[in-house]
């Protein structure tokens, strides 16, 4: 293993428990989740700048609002990044209000997608923006009207950021479902999955890239397959790298936090190891677009769908434990 990256997984273990320690109370995936972003920019965590931007938040949001739910401490640690926190917290505001208005339904996801979109565009864009994530929302309820739901407002909002042409942009997902849904269990994986490789690089070869992907993990015993961590294939299969190496880095990077304190068997599942993983090694990879090994275009891509895709998933597992710990009191 590259020194440098050594370096960063050690970074990212040691941001890992700054977080945890700070926000104990906090779903710890979500904390691993805000601990990865900062690793993502090279830098110690800030936890007094995440906690400055969760008060600002409170500050600015009611009692029930969905900006205090689930979602709280990644939009924090997003806040905490920006350059100026209370502009983008006023333009996130904004644009979520916007999706309200046009019958997307208040959740965490759309707190998350609000964030993207207030990010990634420019005030002029909003409208147009969100009118295009809701016509590629609509269309896939169209399509797969039990798979869509709220969990697919991140990635809808990712899609009305693109220039991805509405239409063709979802007959090519429906392509894909097609070609990928006989090779998983999960329908609603298959779906984030399309999406990932719909706004990555639209190759010919995307299921075959994917399906050698799998397989290459499977030979070393790695189940990238699964609910949480198929999104996460896709991400990797965008990879302008030997299938072979993907897999060492991913394996490699997977034992080497194993050893790490917070990461062990009885800290954090396999599965959301692994998804970790992925995403340390898919960071790893966009940053040789310094050595001209990937475009810009394509390493910020990656880099925005990495951070989407990490995202939706930690909200969703947070919110199914919490779920699971209400029904259970």
């Amino acid at each position: 293993m590259e020194e440098q990256y050594s370096k960063r997984l050690e970074l990212f273990a040691e941001n890992a428990q700054r977080i945890k320690k700070e926000f104990a109370w906090q779903n710890a995936m979500v904390n691993r989740l805000a601990a990865l972003l900062y690793t993502a920019e090279n830098k110690i965590a800030d936890d007094d700048a995440i906690r400055a931007s969760y008060v600002l938040i409170k500050e600015s949001t009611g009692r029930f609002s969905s900006f205090r739910g689930t979602s709280v401490i990644s939009i924090a640690t997003l806040l905490s990044l920006s350059d100026d926190k209370e502009t983008q917290l006023a333009n996130t505001l904004a644009v979520y209000e916007l999706l309200k208005d046009a019958k997307f339904r208040a959740s965490d996801y759309l707190v998350v997608a609000a964030y993207q979109i207030a990010a990634l565009t420019t005030s002029d864009q909003y409208l147009r923006t969100i009118e295009r994530a809701k016509m590629f929302y609509d269309s896939m309820k169209a399509k797969h009207r039990f798979l869509t739901g709220q969990d697919d407002y991140v990635f809808a909002a990712m899609l009305g950021l693109s220039d991805i042409d509405i239409e063709s942009g979802v007959d090519r997902m429906e392509q894909l479902y097609t070609a990928l849904k006989p090779e998983f269990l999960s329908g609603n994986s298959v779906q984030a999955l399309t999406q990932v490789l719909v706004l990555g690089d639209d190759a010919p070869e995307a299921v075959i890239h994917v399906l050698a992907l799998r397989d290459s993990f499977r030979t070393r015993g790695i189940r990238l397959d699964k609910e949480y961590t198929l999104s996460s294939l896709g991400v990797l299969s965008l990879l302008p790298c030997n299938k072979d190496t993907i897999v060492t880095d991913v394996s490699e990077t997977y034992e080497f936090l194993r050893t790490k304190k917070g990461f062990g068997n009885w800290s954090i599942t396999k599965q959301e190891l692994l998804l970790l993983s992925a995403a340390l090694v898919a960071f790893k990879n966009v940053d040789d677009v310094r050595n001209g090994i990937l475009t810009t275009m394509l390493s910020t891509s990656i880099t925005n769908i990495i951070i989407a895709q990490q995202t939706a998933i930690a909200v969703a597992a947070a919110s199914s434990a919490a779920a699971a710990g209400s029904s259970s009191n």
